[in-house]
């Protein structure tokens, strides 16, 4: 009789919430009834700078190795120690930074974060030993990571499932652009003859001035997002409708030209009803703001590690990681590598040789034998195969982001795995610098177009509530696998040729075949 009654009354509480939500849009009408316009394109052109300060910062220490091993007294162990600290901090704040999304929002941790970051690439570049060089990356890494999630996030929130997987090869494109920025940057910053003091004992040099230039991607990222509009999905979500329509309002009309009122939908439905959750988040709400939503934010990420969500979590952080750790690892030692390729033809008079020839320049053996730390400025050539590589990645995307919807993503990683894999087993084989560019472009194209494909699952596979934090769990094992594979690199390599190429393209290989395990999400709405 007691359960017939509670029965009975769930149905009528069912019931009146049907009625009330009754001629009321969700979130992927309302967005959807917002059309695809300036907003979006000026979305696009904001997250220019904020994409170009998160690859900086993950980025930058390949081309500075060059400049600064002698100024730093870098050996090989250094230099997997600089690229591996940076995914470090990013690792040690993921939770944090995600759990902070997903409570107090999107748009205050994007400009917070980007002021931060700004901050502590300002202090690598005054840096005049490793540890202050170290520190400085460790506390950039522990930062980046916030923005870099909650971007993600937000331009996906501001798109309707016909455009967000497009949207994330979009970002894609902005990421690998940052990568052709850089070498280019160098190319004319590096090989100047600076030096120079200032506040009696700082003395500055070229690579110095390098960091502080890419300093300023992030201080514009964060000026500008003070100025832009809460996601309106995490608006919702809180159960600030009022606001939310606001939002959509002011992104229909800037779309359409249209005047706001005349937007189509008057009333959002209440997500809040639709969570077990959300109705402890009213009463927290009115009870003590801030403090009580932190105590629920907590208690809210049981979900993800109980089934159904448990399983897509194992899946897209094992993928993240290996996919991270593969791609990442080779990536950033890429500039090092056409560094020792640059080396050997300089030293031996343009003479080319097959890859691990040329690669024993940077073997200790070599390290130890010479006396004398001389710096080859004469390295341009360096900096233009950075620039192809980078821009056959941004072709590489275009194209993705074509075909991702008529190949779906599990497909389409499948086919970047196999292709990725293959190509770091080829590498070793490599017989001349032609060669190797070609393979390197095709390695690091189709595995960060992997990247960026997992953050759209991630995206459309994990509820709102969760998604930030999801996309911060991802990467933080991601970023594990990046910062593992930039430790063990300079190991493999000093015990042959052969090892660091077979074991990430392996890695690589695996990918593939884990991916097949995915769910279905393409085209799926968010929730």
């Amino acid at each position: 009789m007691v359960h017939k009654n509670l029965e009975d009354e769930r149905g009528r509480e069912e019931k009146a919430v049907f009625i009330e939500n009754l001629g009321t849009a969700n979130f992927e009408e309302a967005i959807s009834a917002t059309k695809f316009g300036r907003f979006n394109l000026l979305l696009i052109l904001i997250a220019i700078p904020a994409g170009f300060s998160s690859v900086f910062e993950a980025t930058t220490m390949s081309y500075v190795f060059p400049a600064a091993q002698c100024d730093l007294g870098l050996d090989l162990n250094n230099k997997g120690l600089l690229n591996a600290i940076t995914y470090i901090g990013m690792m040690s704040s993921g939770l944090i930074w995600g759990y902070l999304c997903d409570t107090l929002g999107r748009k205050k941790l994007l400009y917070i974060g980007f002021f931060i970051d700004a901050l502590f690439v300002i202090t690598s570049s005054l840096s005049q030993t490793f540890t202050v060089l170290m520190i400085s990356k460790f506390f950039g890494g522990f930062i980046i990571n916030g923005p870099f999630a909650a971007l993600t996030t937000y331009v996906s929130e501001f798109h309707c499932a016909k455009y967000r997987a497009r949207v994330q090869m979009v970002l894609g494109i902005i990421f690998s652009s940052a990568t052709v920025c850089l070498p280019l940057l160098a190319q004319f910053i590096l090989p100047v003859d600076i030096n120079f003091t200032i506040l009696n004992n700082l003395r500055i040099h070229s690579w110095n001035v390098y960091l502080l230039v890419t300093a300023l991607p992030a201080l514009l990222a964060g000026l500008i997002f003070i100025f832009l509009p809460e996601s309106p999905k995490f608006l919702m979500t809180t159960g600030k409708n009022d606001e939310a329509l606001a939002v959509f309002q002011m992104v229909y009309s800037m779309n359409t030209g249209k005047p706001g009122n005349t937007f189509p939908i008057t009333k959002l439905i209440d997500e809040r009803k639709n969570n077990e959750h959300d109705l402890n988040n009213r009463n927290s709400n009115k009870m003590g703001g801030e403090r009580h939503a932190f105590k629920d934010g907590w208690s809210a990420l049981r979900p993800l590690f109980i089934p159904p969500l448990l399983q897509n979590i194992l899946l897209v952080c094992g993928l993240q990681m290996l996919i991270m750790l593969s791609l990442n690892t080779l990536r950033l030692w890429i500039p090092q590598l056409f560094q020792a390729i640059n080396d050997y033809e300089y030293y031996n008079n343009g003479t080319s040789a097959d890859l691990c020839t040329m690669l024993d320049v940077i073997r200790p053996s070599n390290e130890t034998l010479s006396k004398e730390c001389v710096v080859n400025t004469n390295n341009s050539q360096v900096y233009i195969n950075s620039m192809i590589i980078a821009a056959v990645t941004v072709f590489g995307y275009i194209v993705a982001g074509s075909l991702i919807n008529i190949l779906g993503k599990k497909r389409l990683l499948f086919i970047l795995g196999t292709m990725g894999g293959l190509s770091a087993y080829i590498l070793y084989f490599a017989s001349s610098t032609a060669m190797t560019l070609i393979l390197a472009s095709c390695y690091v194209t189709v595995g960060s177009i992997g990247v960026n494909v997992m953050l759209s699952v991630v995206v459309d596979l994990f509820p709102t509530t969760l998604r930030t934090m999801t996309v911060s769990m991802a990467m933080m094992c991601g970023r594990l696998g990046a910062m593992s594979g930039n430790l063990l690199f300079p190991i493999l390599l000093k015990t042959g040729c052969a090892a660091p190429f077979y074991t990430i393209g392996t890695v690589m290989l695996s990918t593939a075949f884990i991916s097949l395990f995915l769910p279905n999400t393409d085209m799926k709405a968010l929730q």
